[in-house]
């Protein structure tokens, strides 16, 4: 058979594409050809300016000379060896992500999808373990956990997970931050309360404290698990390590499931766990064949020997950009807020806010709106207050043309 044809012609990358490729994605009309630091650039020489980060993937931007490095040798090294014997990358990963979270063990994986559908596994095991009927499992309207059967059955979003009912069964839905709603539908057979701290793709929506201080509660006095997942909002994202430990040092899940920029930008999750959740997994219990390999975890343990000195970057340009985008709230009658921590952040419209993207994207700037009506960031952690001028500098003609518009 041939060698195939990587042209980067635009046109024909497309057409093959639509010829070859499932029909999954609504893809947006760009082709990426290579990607440097903060900016995407295409095969006839535009450039772009990357606010969204393979949607909070390219925590470090994109070939960053140290991952570049790591991953160079590794390939040389060691790249895989499956689970059926160590190597010594794997228990390095996990013991740094122990020493940040609190939490003892780690199940690498290859998704944040996968990390929930292993936590989904522990939650019910636990619960099975305990009585057969404590199964069911606690989540949130307006959530996303993966596209995986079991993480679309805990996503509450119908749009997500009506094509593909009948769905795991038992699993009750709350809105996020209603107290009460909360503590009517935990029980005695309540195996899991799982939630994002933030959700993204329901709207950069945060979890108040004492939301987060009565799940805990629920769930220690009924003998539950209960499972933070921080696939999108964990990993620095917020300007601390973990998004769950803005709620104070006392808090502490049982569970937490990781992902995106875990590994800057090679597919890696993780469920980090505590000693009991953990025993729920006897050997062959679940497994992962690619999970934890050499490559995505020496990649990791570079992103993690970073992250430190990342975090106060992100805690400053965080609040940068923030004011910045409280400019256009008081500038545009139809920008009513802003939402988030550190830079996973949003801009909450009064309108619907998809054609904004596609003239930000003609302008230079990726972003993305979740919920119908928050315009997205997720820019990666080594951003400089340049990047966010020049970000707010589009965004600005984007709204106000798009006001002129209207008007005509």
């Amino acid at each position: 058979m041939a060698a195939a044809n990587l042209t980067l012609d635009s046109d024909c990358i497309v057409a093959r594409d639509q010829q070859y490729v499932v029909r999954n994605y609504g893809r947006y009309p760009l082709v990426v050809s290579r990607a440097q630091g903060v900016y995407l650039h295409c095969p006839e020489g535009g450039r772009y300016l990357d606010f969204i980060s393979g949607i909070g993937v390219m925590a470090l931007g994109h070939s960053h000379p140290r991952i570049v490095a790591a991953i160079e040798d590794q390939l040389g090294t060691l790249t895989h060896c499956s689970n059926l014997y160590y190597h010594p990358l794997q228990g390095a990963v996990a013991e740094q992500l122990a020493a940040l979270s609190g939490l003892q063990r780690t199940f690498f994986c290859n998704s944040g999808a996968e990390a929930v559908e292993a936590a989904l596994k522990i939650a019910k095991g636990y619960g099975r373990a305990r009585n057969e009927a404590k199964h069911e499992i606690v989540a949130l309207h307006d959530s996303f956990g993966g596209r995986t059967l079991g993480a679309i059955s805990v996503t509450g979003q119908a749009k997500y997970s009506d094509p593909f009912a009948p769905l795991i069964p038992g699993v009750r839905f709350v809105a996020p931050n209603d107290l009460e709603a909360l503590k009517s539908a935990v029980n005695e057979n309540t195996a899991g309360i799982l939630f994002e701290p933030i959700l993204g793709e329901g709207g950069i929506v945060e979890i108040t404290a004492e939301f987060a201080a009565t799940a805990r509660e629920l769930a220690t006095a009924n003998d539950a698990l209960l499972v933070c997942d921080e696939v999108q909002c964990g990993m620095g994202r917020t300007g601390k390590p973990f998004a769950f430990q803005h709620w104070g040092d006392g808090f502490l899940p049982d569970v937490m499931t990781l992902a995106k920029p875990l590994a800057a930008g090679l597919p890696i999750g993780a469920t980090v766990c505590s000693e009991a959740a953990a025993a729920v997994l006897a050997p062959g219990m679940h497994g992962s064949t690619f999970g934890g390999g050499g490559l995505a975890c020496r990649a990791a343990l570079e992103f993690l020997q970073m992250l430190p000195e990342l975090l106060p970057h992100v805690q400053e340009i965080g609040a940068y950009f923030r004011a910045r985008l409280q400019e256009l709230v008081v500038r545009y009658d139809f920008v009513s807020g802003v939402r988030g921590k550190g830079l996973m952040l949003g801009l909450e419209l009064t309108i619907p806010g998809g054609d904004f993207v596609p003239e930000a994207q003609r302008k230079g700037l990726l972003m993305n709106c979740t919920a119908g009506n928050i315009l997205r960031f997720l820019p990666p952690f080594v951003i400089e207050r340049e990047h966010v001028d020049e970000a707010i500098g589009i965004l600005d003609d984007t709204l106000r043309e798009g006001t002129v518009e209207d008007d005509q």
